[in-house]
């Protein structure tokens, strides 16, 4: 009876004890036998889950890293910091080791995730400052982290390890968006008691990091729906999961921001101003026509994410404010150089957005006049003579590198980023460099991750110099020449003189020049010492600042395929340009003659 009332509390249906023998009950001592029997089993049976691995102990401090740092910068040696970071996101378990206050506590609250955030900062605050190898080694390591087979629930170890891991600020770059969209896939499919910890160890994150990793989501979403490229990203199709996963990522942070008191931000910060670019009514009918759409569903879940904060834009009518897809350069016409070397040394994880120039106190929208302003009055001032950053060589008509030393390239750097701007936004400057110029850019064609690689220093030859000084040249060249006594007749020594801001100083171009005469026997090495000198020793850290400038733009090896026959035509003949551009169009638009025969007419229209 007690049974068949308990069936009917459970809603269970009682079973016709006519049709089904009941099993005899089981005795006390029965019982005892069988509980004794199943404490007697070995642990490793017993044990319905694996046990969290026991996280190694590090020792290294906040303090000690950052001497680690100061070191490595001083002296040029990485191993120590290289060593850190190679083994401290190698694995979930080895960044709980290393960003965990106590290696092996609990932590098992929602008050207080266990992570040293002090050194989570410092460690990725020095991270875009190391060599490209030890970035690019910290990025391979979240790879192995995320691809490893994760079997049963999440323990709070891993929910620490997504913790530490959205904070990298690698994953502003849209090069770095592919891992980081498998990052945050992960950390949406988490359980929602798992998200309930994020939720609460977020909104503990200082209100500059919370807002940073904001902005870092609302940019991926902005980015995936409007890449500035079509081959930027992946094609949608494969990757249809990426703005959801964001998405869901995106409304932890405002639960997050929704449960401090007072919120870290306003909530407006979190309306995307991307969606006022995209037809709602035609996603809302392909949904109604055909069914459930990932991105009909996505766009939804964004509009409910943000409905106070657009019912609020709209009640406001406020402007849109499409800064998230644009490089704006902001600059007084009185402080020109200035104002634009702040803006992009300040924005230069946005160098590769399309360029908008605006000029303060002048009304005006950017079509694309007032960033041709911009670059005609920034290349008029900065290759005028009286600046001194660049000779013009009147036999030559072009312009080469001053050699004066100075503190300070930062100047020359913001060239290099002027013409890598020009080059990707296709715009032609009035810049006349030889060849030669361009070979040097192109040595290496993409940026060393050794710091201690040379850049620049491409081989110099007769014909290189003629380019830039063509009486020099042929004067060296009459020395190869010449018959006579090159020792008695030209009373010359491996010692060179140049005039530098009116000072006519004095270099060896081998140990003990001044003292070694040019001979008949030793003229060409004479002449290939002071060509490389003169080309390349003389300027070496101004043209370092200029390639490094110029890479910061166009660091992408498709570019650098054709980039010498590009810059050539912005920096030296426009109408070569638009004509070369009008040809690749008629090209591709008939599709009529082979690739090969394509490259070869290029090749020679340009050179």
């Amino acid at each position: 009876k007690r049974r068949k009332k308990l069936q009917l509390r459970l809603g269970v249906k009682p079973v016709q004890t006519g049709l089904v023998r009941e099993l005899p009950p089981i005795s006390s001592d029965i019982r005892h036998k069988q509980r004794l029997s199943i404490d007697t089993l070995p642990l490793e049976v017993k044990a319905p889950f694996p046990c969290d691995p026991i996280i190694p102990l590090r020792s290294k401090t906040t303090k000690e890293f950052q001497g680690d740092m100061e070191h490595a910068i001083q002296s040029g040696d990485w191993r120590e910091i290289r060593e850190f970071y190679l083994t401290t996101f190698n694995s979930f378990i080895e960044i709980n080791a290393a960003f965990k206050r106590e290696a092996n506590g609990l932590f098992n609250t929602t008050e207080d995730s266990g992570v040293n955030a002090k050194f989570v900062s410092t460690v990725y605050d020095a991270l875009l400052s190391t060599p490209q190898d030890i970035q690019k080694s910290v990025l391979k390591g979240i790879i192995n982290s995320l691809l490893r087979e994760w079997k049963g629930p999440r323990t709070k170890n891993d929910l620490r390890a997504y913790f530490i891991l959205i904070q990298n600020p690698q994953y502003s770059s849209s090069s770095i968006y592919v891992i980081f969209a498998h990052l945050l896939r992960q950390i949406a499919a988490l359980s929602e008691a798992d998200h309930h910890f994020l939720v609460h160890w977020l909104k503990r994150l200082s209100a500059r990091r919370f807002r940073q990793l904001v902005e870092r989501l609302l940019q991926f979403i902005s980015t995936r729906l409007f890449p500035a490229e079509t081959d930027e990203l992946p094609p949608s199709a494969k990757c249809s999961w990426w703005v959801p996963s964001a998405t869901k990522v995106l409304s932890l942070f405002n639960a997050a921001n929704s449960v401090s008191c007072p919120p870290i931000m306003p909530f407006t910060d979190f309306y995307n101003i991307t969606l006022e670019h995209i037809d709602f009514m035609e996603d809302y009918r392909t949904w109604q026509n055909y069914g459930n759409s990932n991105r009909s569903e996505m766009l939804f879940h964004l509009i409910g994410t943000s409905s106070m904060s657009l019912v609020s834009k709209v009640s406001r009518r406020q402007r849109v404010d499409m800064n998230l897809l644009f490089l704006n350069i902001k600059v007084r016409r009185a402080q020109l150089l200035s104002d634009s070397l702040d803006e992009l040394t300040r924005k230069r994880c946005d160098l590769k957005k399309k360029l908008r120039v605006t000029f303060v106190g002048e009304a005006g929208l950017d079509m694309g006049g007032l960033t041709k302003e911009w670059f005609l009055l920034l290349v008029r001032q900065i290759f005028h003579t009286d600046y001194g950053m660049f000779t013009y060589m009147k036999d030559s008509h072009c312009h080469w590198f001053s050699s004066w030393k100075s503190d300070n390239y930062s100047e020359f750097q913001m060239v290099g980023t002027l013409m890598g701007l020009a080059v990707y936004n296709s715009i032609a400057l009035d810049i006349h460099f030889p060849l030669y110029c361009y070979r040097k850019l192109l040595t290496p064609p993409t940026v060393p991750c050794d710091q201690n690689v040379l850049v620049g220093m491409a081989t110099a030859t007769l014909d290189d110099l003629q380019q830039v000084m063509p009486d020099l040249a042929h004067g060296l060249s009459e020395l190869l020449s010449y018959q006579g006594n090159v020792e008695e007749d030209f009373h010359l020594t491996f010692q060179v003189f140049q005039e530098e801001m009116g000072v006519v100083k004095s270099y060896n171009l081998k140990a003990g020049g001044d003292k070694i005469p040019v001979t008949k026997q030793n003229r060409k090495e004479y002449v290939q010492l002071y060509i490389d000198f003169l080309l390349n020793k003389s300027i070496y850290t101004q043209f370092a600042a200029f390639y490094h400038g110029f890479h910061s733009v166009c660091a992408s090896d498709a570019l650098m395929v054709s980039l010498q026959g590009v810059c050539e035509c912005v920096c030296i003949c426009p109408d070569l340009y638009h004509f070369v551009q009008r040809f690749v169009i008629y090209i591709c638009e008939r599709r009529s003659i082979n690739k090969h025969v394509l490259t070869y007419l290029l090749t020679y229209l340009l050179t």
